[in-house]
């Protein structure tokens, strides 16, 4: 350490959730997050979905059985679960406090009800972003333009949509997607924002005591 700089302010980490319904752009912007700040890296669920062609296990997911994840749920060792048409998916606590105790940041991309829970689990480490389109007639189109599925499945993920957007005033910012460039710098200051609040800038007190010693 220098001499010149003696009293270290180290800084908890937090916990960055992005939600939005389907094609609204949060995982286009996560993308980028990830790309563009290296003291934020992607939460790694576990999940007892069957691994698929190219996943690695504790990358992609922790895979895991029913069992297991059964004693997970028992234990409380998730910071929110859910299950998703046959699979369960949830968050273990433990990888996620030791970044967070290091410094690092840890990016969620999960739904409303997810964030519910992380917000049960731990209201102070949480910073929650909600992802709007700029229109449900935009939203319709990127739903389109993807080419994945059938026109009956788009106007389902419209209608779930529309509910899911009841869910904004839960969050903490709003970020309505009509420029991903724009939308990617917004959330990136939302970030560094949230970095610099006093509760989460360990020992600062020693800090100023040492500026006021000299």
């Amino acid at each position: 350490m220098s001499s010149e700089f003696p009293h270290a302010v180290r800084r908890r980490g937090l916990m960055l959730v992005l939600s939005s319904p389907s094609g609204a752009g949060k995982t286009t912007i996560s993308r980028e997050i990830l790309a563009q700040d290296a003291n934020i890296v992607m939460s790694v669920s576990a999940t007892t979905r069957p691994r698929r062609p190219g996943e690695q296990d504790g990358v992609n997911y922790n895979f895991t059985d029913l069992t297991a994840f059964n004693l997970m749920v028992n234990r409380r060792e998730l910071l929110e679960y859910a299950k998703v048409f046959d699979n369960y998916y949830g968050t273990p606590a433990a990888p996620v406090e030791v970044l967070l105790s290091g410094g690092r940041d840890v990016l969620f991309d999960i739904d409303w009800q997810g964030t519910q829970q992380l917000a049960e689990q731990a209201r102070d480490d949480l910073v929650s972003v909600f992802i709007l389109p700029p229109s449900m007639v935009e939203l319709g189109r990127r739903l389109e333009s993807r080419a994945q599925d059938s026109a009956e499945v788009v106007a389902l993920r419209m209608a779930k949509a529309a509910d899911e957007m009841t869910h904004y005033a839960e969050y903490d910012y709003i970020v309505i997607n009509r420029d991903v460039a724009q939308s990617v710098a917004q959330t990136l200051a939302i970030l560094q924002a949230e970095r610099l609040r006093r509760d989460r800038q360990i020992g600062l007190g020693e800090f100023v005591k040492g500026l006021r010693q000299g």
